[in-house]
């Protein structure tokens, strides 16, 4: 289908920003509000720390397995058209959120909540690039992530608010009256386009395998459980064989024979496990530990988020005249010294002295990393690979902070009782913060080996798409924002 050509100043163009930026404003809000909600879920309904990671996992896991579908089934079916699917979706599972009378309900329907972000997300992006006039388009793009990045920073400001006025299920419902106007806006105002040269066939078998291998393995590492981890291995195995004999893969082979994008997710898989931990672990011990309310966890971590929407854009820019390696080396370090200082919020922990110093160095740290790792992921492939080679770098972001989650706790000592025993809690979130420390220092040893000194992409210039992206980075902890394919 054809793209209308749409501008900015125009009342249409207004109206497809704004549902746009409100459609992925639902996923990333719960992608940090929950976390400022968690001890009180924990309190409300009985839940043990198990229960707790469950309650992130369920949402993440079927997040990171259907989002290269999501993206997929809107290139093919029409963007417009995924993208409600997904909004109603998402606002259905996440009234079943609310309702819900035990933990595992509320696991159940966050399994269905990811299925929804999985078809949304991915259409946010997709819809302004291919509806917009070139000469707009960039404008357009720019004021969805700074307005992004905005919603970002307002996520556990309004969680720990919610939490504290309304209680958590406010949390979720919230959703509702946001998912309504995205469905208004997007039936009235948002045009219907669609790759014209889709792949004869989606890649079911693909998406399939990829949750069947996320959900024993997520399993395993929470509950401990051998055989369930082995499978989720085997699985995983398995995933890879079909997608290097799929003439129409979710994850092309060919993206790997680039040695910059190997490096770049490995990258990513070590600096956001480490992501995942601490921003799990980091509420639960402010609230637990220190005493702090919903409302000032969620104000305590805020600077970061900040920091990103304010600095992201230049280290972006600084990575495409100099070269990546070096931000996406300095970034992990900064941040690991970020972890290193969060050792010293306990009971009672003052908030200029000892959180705001740890907030500020590792926002700082993240802020020098993300975009130029964005850069060095897109910059690494032609341009009409950027579209699935971002999207494999946001799966892969998600998978490593699902897995963290459901790994860190065991490996550092924080039982099932924890929530009611502050001490316990502070010895097992002290061990978690030096494994994520450790993370970041890998991931700062891999950008020195591996990643280039200059911006020189394996692709010819003229058709890599790292330059388009770099200075508009998406401010989100959860992961990468998922490029559009080329119009």
């Amino acid at each position: 289908m054809t793209a209308p050509a749409l501008h900015l100043k125009s009342s249409r163009g207004r109206w497809v920003v704004s549902a746009t930026v409100l459609g992925s404003s639902l996923a990333m809000l719960d992608g940090t509000v929950v976390n400022v909600a968690l001890p009180r879920i924990g309190t409300d309904l009985g839940a043990e720390v198990s229960g707790l990671q469950w309650v992130l996992s369920g949402y993440t896991l079927t997040l990171a397995a259907l989002i290269l579908l999501g993206g997929a089934l809107g290139d093919r079916v029409g963007r417009r058209r995924v993208f409600v699917w997904g909004t109603v979706w998402f606002a259905v599972a996440s009234a079943l959120c609310a309702l819900a009378p035990d933990v595992s309900v509320l696991v159940a329907a966050r399994l269905l909540q990811g299925i929804g972000a999985a078809l949304l997300t991915p259409g946010s992006l997709a819809i302004i690039s291919a509806s917009f006039d070139d000469d707009d388009q960039g404008a357009a793009i720019g004021l969805w992530s700074g307005l992004g990045g905005v919603a970002a920073a307002v996520g556990p400001l309004l969680g720990g608010w919610l939490v504290e006025v309304a209680g958590w299920r406010s949390v979720f419902l919230i959703n509702l009256p946001l998912a309504v106007a995205v469905v208004w806006v997007s039936a009235r105002h948002v045009p219907e386009t669609r790759d014209p040269h889709p792949p004869e066939r989606l890649d079911v078998a693909g998406a399939v395998l990829a949750a069947l291998a996320l959900g024993p393995l997520t399993y395993g590492l929470i509950e401990t459980t051998a055989w369930a981890v082995i499978a989720g291995v085997v699985l995983m195995v398995a995933f890879g064989v079909v997608e290097r004999r799929s003439r129409y893969a979710l994850v092309p082979g060919s993206l790997f024979a680039s040695r910059v994008f190997v490096a770049a997710n490995l990258v990513t898989l070590a600096v956001y496990a480490a992501l995942g931990g601490v921003f799990f672990l980091l509420l639960l011990q402010l609230q637990i530990v220190s005493g702090y309310s919903p409302l000032a966890a969620g104000l305590a971590s805020l600077p970061i988020t900040i920091l990103m929407l304010l600095l992201s854009s230049r280290a972006g820019r600084w990575a495409q005249v100099h070269g990546p390696r070096i931000p996406m080396t300095v970034g992990p370090l900064l941040g690991a010294g970020g972890l290193l200082l969060m050792l010293r919020i306990g009971p009672g922990a003052s908030y200029p002295t000892q959180v705001l110093p740890a907030v500020l160095v590792f926002g700082l740290g993240l802020s020098a990393l993300v975009a130029p790792l964005t850069a060095a992921v897109l910059g690494s492939v032609s341009s009409d690979q950027a579209g699935i080679a971002s999207g494999v770098n946001n799966a892969v972001a998600r998978t490593s902070q699902l897995l963290a989650v459901a790994a860190l706790p065991g490996l550092a000592g924080i039982g099932a009782d924890a929530l009611a025993d502050p001490d316990a809690f502070a010895a097992g979130f002290r061990v978690a913060m030096l494994i994520c420390t450790g993370l970041l220092v890998i991931g700062a040893a891999l950008s020195a080996v591996m990643i280039p000194r200059k911006a020189a992409p394996e692709a010819p210039a003229e058709e890599t798409a790292g330059e388009w992206v770099a200075c508009r980075p998406h401010c989100d902890v959860t992961a990468p924002a998922v490029q559009p394919p080329e119009r």
